[in-house]
């Protein structure tokens, strides 16, 4: 089955996250005014995951002195996903 997530972001450059999922498998993610490159190298990087293995890899990840970062931000959407598998 397909679901895309959209979440708001807090505590993070980037201001909207949509995540494409069939199954509990990533098949796209697009972040919105984040720093470009780490957006689209994280995109393709999550591209195939299962929604499990990314959480696992992401979550906790910090950016500089901030408590959270885009990565955190990301697996905390798939983790508030509002379907389960």
């Amino acid at each position: 089955m397909k679901h895309t997530i959209t979440y708001t972001p807090a505590g993070v450059c980037a201001s909207r996250m949509s995540i494409e999922l069939e199954d509990c498998t990533i098949t796209c993610v697009q972040v919105e005014n984040g720093c470009d490159g780490n957006s689209a190298g994280l995109a393709a990087l999550l591209k195939g995951m299962s929604v499990e293995e990314a959480v696992q890899r992401l979550e906790g990840i910090r950016c500089g002195s901030k408590p959270t970062s885009c990565p955190d931000q990301l697996a905390k959407a798939l983790k508030d996903a509002p379907f389960k598998s």
